[in-house]
């Protein structure tokens, strides 16, 4: 999935000749802390709620109140994961959407970005999660398919997370399989280091509620 097929209609951008105080209501109404502006079809940039609020008289035009804004944005052809990295980094909750010409295409809403995550990562397949731990130099997921599969596994989706001054890293895997002994076992016989694992009967049960609480809060 890229970032044109994210777009959300629920919020337009600003115009650069709106006030703070539209700005500030908007944000409530659309219950996020950004917005874009444009002059015309022009992405001008990115306006936040904290840098409104440091402004003593939000009846100026947002011309007036910035000389310039923050320009953080995806392109279209951006992948899913790129958008995601972008939102994280800058900590936005809209992301603009520019094509090769810098033409503003719409807004990605962080609350849509997260559902389709979600529906991406296979977070509502019934399966455990193993979390493996090991050198950077260990690390084939190709390997590491084999031996799952040889216990008649399959890997749902994976993440790595590491830390620049480590050369550690943890991978973590959805299986899907609840019980997951018998992978663990043949993980451990390739030494394999199992750092943690979430196997119960009544996990999935609970991942799904949680899901679907996450999906209700983001439909509000």
């Amino acid at each position: 999935m890229i970032a044109i097929d994210l777009i959300t209609e629920e919020i337009p951008p600003l115009k650069h000749t709106d006030t703070g105080e539209t700005a500030l209501l908007w944000m409530e109404e659309f219950k996020v802390n950004h917005l874009s502006v444009l002059k015309g079809d022009c992405f001008v940039g990115l306006v936040s709620e904290d840098d409104l609020l440091d402004k003593s008289d939000l009846t100026q035009t947002l011309d007036e109140l910035f000389i310039h804004l923050p320009r953080s944005y995806a392109k279209d052809s951006s992948h899913i994961y790129e958008v995601l990295s972008i939102a994280s980094i800058d900590r936005l909750s809209v992301i603009p959407v520019l094509d090769v010409e810098e033409n503003y295409l719409g807004n990605i809403s962080v609350a849509k970005l997260m559902q389709n995550i979600a529906a991406t990562g296979s977070i509502k397949e019934a399966g455990g999660i193993i979390v493996l731990e090991m050198s950077d130099t260990d690390y084939s997921l190709t390997h590491i398919s084999q031996i799952i599969e040889s216990e008649n596994a399959k890997i749902l989706s994976s993440f790595i997370t590491s830390k620049p001054t480590s050369k550690k890293l943890e991978l973590t895997l959805k299986i899907n399989q609840l019980e997951l002994g018998r992978v663990i076992r043949a993980l451990e016989r390739y030494d394999f280091h199992v750092k943690a694992s979430f196997q119960r009967d009544s996990y999935h049960d609970d991942l799904k509620d949680r899901y679907d609480e996450l999906m209700n809060y983001l439909n509000i």
